[in-house]
């Protein structure tokens, strides 16, 4: 998978919920959710932020010089 997808995957098990919950407390459809789990590449970034600010991220522009793979 990828970061974005486990990243969001594993916050949501912790907090336990199941997807459909997830997305209804996230403000966004159940599909949103599961493109984002399943490693979709084609999102929306403002969906994407709803879920993020869940956890307190948000998606940024970064220097892909200064990403460590």
């Amino acid at each position: 998978m990828n970061q974005l997808a486990d990243f969001v995957k594993e916050r949501r098990k912790q907090v336990n919920l199941t997807q459909e919950e997830f997305a209804d407390r996230a403000g966004v459809a159940l599909t949103v959710i599961r493109k984002i789990e399943q490693g979709k590449t084609n999102l929306n970034m403002e969906k994407v932020n709803l879920v993020l600010r869940m956890f307190g991220h948000e998606l940024a522009p970064t220097n892909s010089k200064e990403i460590k793979k």
